[in-house]
C-alpha cells in the first residue's frame, strides 16, 4: 500500500472550509441522516448487557463539533475533543459554547497524548481513519483502549471500500479501507465487535458507511 503523507493530509484539510460542508466535503445535506443512524446505534449500544456509562466520551477527528453537538452532547454529561487543525478546533468551540464539551485536544491521532486522568465510556471515532496509517491506527486503538472505562467501547464509523486491498485517494492521502483490512487491524489491536451497523439511506454513489462498536478482546 502507498504510504499516507501526514503533512499533505494537514495542508488539504488547512484548504476546507470550517462548515458541515467543509466537513462533509460537500455532502452537508447528509448530516441529518448520519446523525439519526448513529444516535440508533449509540442507543443501542446503551442497552446491551455490560453496556457503557454515559459519563464521558471523546470525540476523535471532531472537525467543527459536527457530531460533538448533534450527537454527543445529547447522550453525555461530559465530551471532549480530539482535532489537529487549530482553525477546526477554534469553531467548534464556538459551536460548542455553553455546551458541556469540557476539553479541546489540538492533536492528530498518531501524535496524541492523553496529559489528563481521563477515562471514557465511549470513543467516537469517525470519518478520520483513513488519513492515519495500519501501524499508527493499531498503536491509537491499543492507547484508546487504556483509556476506557469498565464497559467502555470504541465506536468505529467509516466508509468501506469494496476493493480488498482498499483504495489511496492521492489528492488528500487518505485510504478508504475495506472490510478486512479493518478486521485485521482490530485483530491487532487486540479489540473484539460487539456490535454493528449499516448505514441507512446515504446515496448509492457513495461509499458504503459501517459503525462498529469494539471492545478489548480481554473483556
Amino acid at each position: 500500500m502507498e504510504e499516507l503523507d501526514y503533512e499533505k493530509s494537514k495542508n488539504y484539510w488547512s484548504n476546507v472550509p470550517a462548515s458541515v460542508n467543509g466537513m462533509l466535503g460537500g455532502f452537508s445535506s447528509l448530516t441529518t441522516k448520519d446523525i439519526k443512524d448513529s444516535d440508533l446505534f449509540l442507543r443501542k449500544l446503551f442497552q446491551m448487557e455490560n453496556a457503557p456509562s454515559n459519563g464521558r466520551v471523546l470525540d476523535c477527528g471532531a472537525g467543527i463539533g459536527r457530531i460533538t453537538k448533534n450527537l454527543l452532547c445529547k447522550h453525555f454529561k461530559h465530551v471532549d475533543m480530539l482535532e489537529q487543525n487549530k482553525n477546526f478546533l477554534e469553531k467548534a468551540k464556538l459551536n460548542c459554547s455553553g455546551s458541556n464539551v469540557e476539553n479541546f485536544y489540538c492533536s492528530g491521532l498518531q501524535e496524541f497524548t492523553p496529559t489528563d486522568n481521563h477515562k471514557y465510556d465511549v470513543i467516537w471515532i469517525q470519518w478520520v481513519l483513513g488519513y492515519i496509517t495500519d501501524d499508527d491506527l493499531v498503536e491509537f486503538l491499543n492507547k484508546c483502549c487504556k483509556l476506557l472505562n469498565p464497559n467502555g467501547v470504541i465506536v468505529v464509523k467509516e466508509n468501506i471500500s469494496q476493493e480488498e486491498e482498499g483504495e489511496i485517494d492521492s489528492e488528500d492521502s487518505s485510504i478508504t479501507r475495506s472490510i478486512l483490512q479493518f478486521c485485521i487491524i482490530f485483530q491487532k489491536a487486540n479489540l473484539v465487535c460487539k456490535a454493528s451497523r449499516t448505514q441507512k439511506n446515504f446515496p448509492s454513489e457513495l461509499y458504503k458507511v459501517e459503525m462498529f462498536a469494539l471492545q478489548p478482546a480481554n473483556k
